[in-house]
């Protein structure tokens, strides 16, 4: 398959109101570090989604607008086409973004005081949903084994006994683990014996690396469907964060009722006008793109693989098998966390997102963002290996 697509472009973020860029100096204290931190993409969002928003930005008139069978259609078939879960229009209710979705889930299916389980170390938003609304913390958290992780089921069977819910990330963020339809099968056994919802992020799921494939834990069963809340959304794929626009897929209609009701409470429901122009978009004409963009993140993984393996023998990455994040472990240079990051950003001039933000599990990691053209990666890798040559 010819490139059409670009991804070696560089292109200037700065001045556009970039979390990433615009407020370095905010997060690290330095203007000038590479920021590999926040998940977007430093690639042009394609050519025919910003088509699609310009062609409706020259109409003159931004009024309220609602969703219609064009907006949900896609969503419908891209679920069929790339995950062979067959959802209905119905099934799908508008959220902001996964990370408030997170939010309206925790206050429709809990109260104050249930607990919530969680596997860290994980997303800090995931975290952040449990704690801010006053429930209580159960930290199932991911066993290290090698070059992999994996889930500690015999604590997870205790700890369903008393919850109310699993918050499940799958592709994981940030250790980047696709979890196995057995792996799968067993939270869901548990899930299902203990009566515990589970509200599965799968925002990555269209962002799984060559020999991986992403199993949706609603579609396991019709049993497993009817306590699974699905958050899904086009904007880690396509690099539309900043249109606010994602997916709750939920097929059991008295949770998907709770959960409305939350958001219609909040007014939030109407939504992002090109956001959903450009959903549409990309759920209709993105397929070419996404293959393109998956073959240079998964070189990108390689690059870095091979430069860490050559160069910096003594770190670790845990090659992600969905996901454009790595996780890196720093332990074996003997740094507390503090000491890490300030070498990382006065030092190296990068900015990395500390492990320690993850939860438990985190101390002494690092995650790094590596969709970026390659130039910029060549260039965070060797300011990596510079600093880290001068710790014996």
């Amino acid at each position: 398959m010819p490139m059409k697509y670009n991804f070696d472009k560089l292109t200037d973020r700065t001045h556009t109101s970039s979390v990433k860029y615009d407020l370095r100096q905010a997060v690290f204290e330095k203007d000038d570090v590479i920021p590999m931190w926040v998940a977007d993409m430093d690639f042009e969002t394609p050519d025919f989604i910003r088509d699609a928003v310009i062609r409706r930005a020259n109409h003159p008139v931004y009024g309220y607008t609602f969703r219609d069978e064009d907006y949900y259609h896609p969503i419908v078939a891209w679920m069929h086409s790339h995950h062979e879960w067959t959802i209905h229009r119905d099934d799908i209710v508008f959220s902001p973004g996964v990370v408030p979705a997170l939010s309206f889930a925790v206050m429709a299916f809990t109260k104050p005081g249930d607990r919530i389980i969680i596997q860290p170390p994980v997303y800090p938003p995931i975290r952040g949903a449990v704690v801010d609304h006053d429930r209580i913390l159960s930290n199932n958290q991911l066993i290290q084994k090698e070059n992999t992780y994996l889930i500690d089921f015999a604590l997870l069977e205790e700890q369903a006994k008393d919850a109310a819910m699993l918050i499940l990330c799958n592709p994981h963020n940030p250790v980047g683990r696709c979890w196995n339809r057995e792996e799968l099968e067993k939270i869901a056994q548990i899930c299902l014996e203990h009566h515990v919802l589970v509200f599965s992020d799968e925002i990555h799921a269209d962002l799984v690396m060559p020999g991986y494939r992403h199993q949706v834990f609603a579609n396991l069963s019709p049993e497993v469907a009817k306590i699974t809340v699905t958050a899904h959304a086009p904007s880690k794929t396509f690099n539309l964060a900043g249109l606010s626009t994602s997916s709750v897929i939920i097929s059991n209609p008295a949770l998907r009722a709770s959960f409305s009701r939350v958001i219609e409470k909040m007014h939030l429901g109407m939504g992002n006008l090109f956001g959903s122009v450009a959903s549409t978009a990309a759920y209709l004409h993105g397929e070419p793109w996404r293959l393109q963009l998956i073959r240079y993140l998964d070189e990108n993984i390689t690059f870095t693989e091979a430069f860490i393996r050559k160069n910096i023998p003594a770190l670790h990455m845990f090659r992600p098998e969905g996901t454009y994040m790595i996780w890196l472990d720093f332990r074996t240079f003997g740094l507390d966390d503090k000491t890490l990051k300030s070498k990382l950003i006065h030092e190296a001039g990068l900015g990395f997102n500390p492990g320690t933000e993850f939860g438990p599990g985190g101390e002494g990691f690092m995650r790094m963002n590596i969709a970026c053209p390659r130039a910029t990666l060549v260039s965070a890798l060797d300011r990596l290996k510079g600093m880290l040559s001068f710790i014996k």
